[in-house]
C-alpha cells in the first residue's frame, strides 16, 4: 500500500474520531530512542526509517520533523508521497506547535496515541495552540486500525546480568534509589523508562533490536516494589529472584490501574519528560507529585570501578576486531567484490570472534563515498553499492559485549584520495584530538567543552548538524543520558556536570552532500586528575582502541601538539592491542600507529 493511501485510511479514522489533526511520534509507551517492530506506527505511515521524527497529518496535508541527522535520509524517503519534510531547527522551518496553530481552526481537535506522548510536549502544544481553544484528546492508536499486518509486541525471554558484570546487586542499587527517595520525601518512585529498569534490576532482554532491554514498568515505594511486566518473559528463577528482593511481578497492562489505585496522600516521583501522558494522567488528582529526573539516571551513567574494568576489556576486543576490518578493507577494496553490506557482515565476523561478544550496539552505518554525507546511513539491499578505490568509507558501529557496550567510527581512505579530501579529514581529526586532550575542573559540563571539537571546522566556516557526543550503557542503550558534548542549549534542557566515571562519545565530523562524509569517534571515560587550590581536574581516558587512517592524514595541517596527541594515541593502540596480533598483522599495525612528523609524509 503507497504511503499516501496509509495516510488516506487515517484520515478516514481521524474523521470517525472527531478529530482534526493526528501526531505521530517515534516513540513507544516508554520514551524509548530505539523501538521494537509493533512501535513503528511512524514509519508505517510515513515510510522515514530515522529514529527520530513526528509526523502530524492533517486533513489535507501532512508533515514530519526530524533533526539534522537525517535531512538527506528524510528528504530521499519522503520525495515519493504528499508528506512535507520539515528540518527541526532550521531558519524559517515552523515547530509542530507552531505549525499546528497555523492550519487548524478555532476548536478544532488534535489526537495523539497517549501512550506515546509526555506531558510536557502535550503542554506546549496547548501553550501555542490555546488562543484558538483547540482541543488536545487523547484518542489512542488511530493506526492499529488499518495496519493489518502490524507485529506483535515483542515478549522476548529476560536474562539475568552476573554480578561480576554488573558491579552491584540489584539489593545495592535499591538501597541507593530509596536513599534519594527518602531525601526528597517521596513515597513512590515511579519508573518507566527501560534502560533503567534493566539497569536496576541486573536484567537484560530483547525487546528491542540493538539495545538489550524488556518492556516493562516499575513502581518503587519503601519497602517493596512491584514491576509490570509480560509475565510470560521471566523464568522461574528469576521471578523466584526478584521475589526475594522484594520485586512483586504483575502484568504489563495493569500500570495504568496501579497509579489510579495511589493513595491521595502518597508523594509520588514521577518524570514528566520521561512518563506518558496516559500515565501521568492516571495518577489521583490531587496527589503529591515530584516532578524531576529519576535517581537511577546519574546512577547508571556513572559506572562502577567493575563497570569500568570490564568496560576498558570490552574495548580492547574491540578494538582487535576493527583494527583487522581496518586492514581487510584496505586491502580488499579494488582487488575484490566489496559491498557496504558485506563489508558490514566481515567486521561483524571479526567481532563474533570474541567469546563474550552478543551482537551490534546500534544498525552498522558503513558508507561509502556520497553515502557518508547521510550522517545515520544504513545500506539496505535496495541502497548497497560496490566500493572502490578513490573516496571514503564511513564506519559508524558498535558492539554489546558482556563486558560493555562499545560505539566507534573510523573513516578510512580506499586508494588514493584528494588532496581536499584528505584536508577536511585533518581538519575533523584535529577537533576529535583536542576534545580528547581536554582538561577542565569538575563542575564543567559537556556543553562548556563542545567548542573544542568544532572550533578547527568553526575556523575554515564548516560545521556538522549533530551532538559532538552522547553518554553510553553498560550493555544498555548505545545513547545514554544525561552527559553529552552538544553546544545547543534548550530552555528545558538538562545539563549535568561531568562526572568520574561517565562514558561519552567524541566524534565531530563533516558531510559534503553528493560526495563524502568524515566522522572520527572514540569513547572516553571521564577521570579525576589533580586536586590543587583551583579545584578538582578532570580528564579523558579514551576507551576506544583502533588506529585512524594515516593515509588521508596532511601532518602539514597540524600544529607539533596535535601531533603529539595523535603519536601518543597510536602508541597506546600499538601498546595496547600488539599482543593480539602476530606475524603479518603485528607488522602492519606497527606501521598504522608509527608515529607521524610535520616535515614527513604518514
Amino acid at each position: 500500500m503507497h504511503i499516501d493511501d496509509r495516510l488516506m485510511k487515517l484520515r478516514n479514522c481521524m474523521k470517525e474520531a472527531k478529530i482534526s489533526a493526528y501526531m505521530v511520534p517515534t516513540e513507544d509507551f516508554h520514551g524509548s530512542e530505539y523501538v521494537g517492530e509493533y512501535f513503528k506506527t511512524r514509519e508505517y505511515l510515513s515510510g522515514f526509517t530515522g529514529s527520530a521524527g513526528t509526523l502530524v497529518v492533517l486533513a489535507d496535508r501532512a508533515a514530519l520533523w526530524t533533526d539534522g541527522r537525517y535531512f538527506i535520509q528524510a528528504a530521499e524517503q519522503l520525495k515519493d508521497s504528499s508528506i512535507e519534510l520539515m528540518r527541526s531547527g532550521q531558519p524559517g522551518v515552523p515547530t509542530i506547535a507552531e505549525y499546528l496553530r497555523e492550519h487548524l481552526e478555532d476548536k478544532d481537535a488534535i489526537g495523539f496515541d497517549g501512550r506515546t506522548v509526555t506531558p510536557q510536549f502535550i503542554q506546549k502544544i496547548a501553550e501555542k495552540t490555546g488562543e484558538k481553544r483547540i482541543v488536545l484528546k487523547d484518542s489512542g492508536d488511530l493506526a492499529d486500525r488499518i495496519w493489518k499486518e502490524r507485529p506483535p509486541i515483542s515478549k522476548e525471554p529476560v536474562w539475568e546480568l552476573d554480578e561480576r558484570y554488573a558491579g552491584r546487586s540489584r539489593e545495592e542499587k535499591l538501597s541507593a534509589v530509596r536513599e534519594k527517595m527518602q531525601e526528597e520525601n517521596a513515597d513512590i518512585l515511579l519508573l518507566t523508562a527501560l534502560d533503567e529498569i534493566a539497569w536496576l534490576l541486573n536484567l537484560r532482554g530483547n525487546d528491542i533490536l540493538y539495545t538489550p532491554v524488556f518492556l516493562a514498568y516499575m513502581l518503587i515505594c519503601k519497602d517493596q516494589a512491584q514491576l509490570f511486566v509480560h509475565e510470560e518473559i521471566l523464568s522461574d528463577k528469576i521471578r523466584e529472584s526478584l521475589l526475594g528482593s522484594g520485586i512483586i511481578p504483575r502484568p504489563y497492562d495493569a500500570v495504568e490501574q496501579a497509579l489510579k489505585d495511589i493513595p491521595k496522600d502518597q508523594k509520588v516521583w514521577i518524570d514528566s519528560r520521561q512518563i506518558s501522558y496516559r500515565l501521568a494522567n492516571s495518577l489521583p488528582a490531587k496527589a503529591a507529585v515530584i516532578d524531576k529526573s529519576s535517581p537511577a539516571v546519574l546512577m547508571k551513567a556513572i559506572k562502577t570501578p567493575q563497570e569500568i574494568e570490564n568496560i576498558r576489556k570490552a574495548h580492547i576486543q574491540d578494538g582487535v576486531a576493527v583494527t583487522r576490518f581496518m586492514r581487510w578493507l584496505k586491502s580488499a577494496v579494488g582487488r575484490e567484490k566489496v559491498t557496504e553490506i558485506s563489508a558490514a557482515a566481515k567486521l561483524e565476523t571479526f567481532r563474533a570472534q570474541w567469546e563474550t561478544y552478543l551482537g551490534p550496539s546500534f544498525a552498522p552505518i558503513i558508507a561509502y563515498g556520497a553515502h557518508g554525507a547521510i550522517v545515520h546511513y544504513e545500506p539496505t539491499k535496495g541502497t548497497d553499492i560496490v566500493m572502490s578505490e578513490g573516496s571514503f568509507c564511513l564506519a559508524d558501529t558498535g558492539g554489546h559485549y558482556r563486558e560493555g557496550t562499545t560505539d566507534v567510527t573510523r573513516t578510512f581512505a580506499l586508494g588514493t584520495v584528494s588532496e581536499e579530501e584528505k584536508r577536511y579529514y585533518t581538519i575533523t581529526l584535529r577537533g576529535h584530538l583536542a576534545l580528547g586532550a581536554a582538561k577542565f575542573v569538575h563542575g564543567v559540563c559537556g556543553q562548556n567543552l563542545d567548542i573544542l571539537a568544532r572550533e578547527p571546522l568553526w575556523e575554515k566556516g564548516l560545521d556538522y548538524n549533530h551532538g559532538t557526543g552522547h553518554g553510553v550503557g553498560y550493555l544498555l542503550s548505545v545513547h545514554e543520558g544525561p552527559q553529552k558534548f552538544h553546544w545547543r542549549i534548550a530552555k528545558d534542557m538538562q545539563t549535568v556536570p561531568l562526572e568520574e566515571g561517565m562514558v561519552i562519545s567524541n566524534e565531530p565530523g563533516i558531510y559534503l552532500e553528493g560526495r563524502f562524509g568524515i566522522r572520527h569517534e572514540n569513547l572516553v571515560l571521564c577521570r579525576k586528575g589533580e586536586q590543587n587550590g583551583y579545584g578538582q581536574f578532570m580528564y579523558l581516558e579514551p576507551l576506544t582502541m583502533a588506529p585512524f587512517d594515516r593515509d588521508a592524514i596532511l601532518p602539514e595541517l597540524m600544529t607539533e601538539r596535535e601531533l603529539e596527541l595523535l603519536n601518543g594515541y597510536h602508541r597506546i593502540v600499538y601498546e595496547t592491542l600488539s599482543p593480539y596480533f602476530e606475524g603479518e598483522e603485528l607488522e602492519w599495525l606497527k606501521k598504522a600507529t608509527a608515529g607521524i612528523s610535520a616535515d614527513r609524509k604518514p
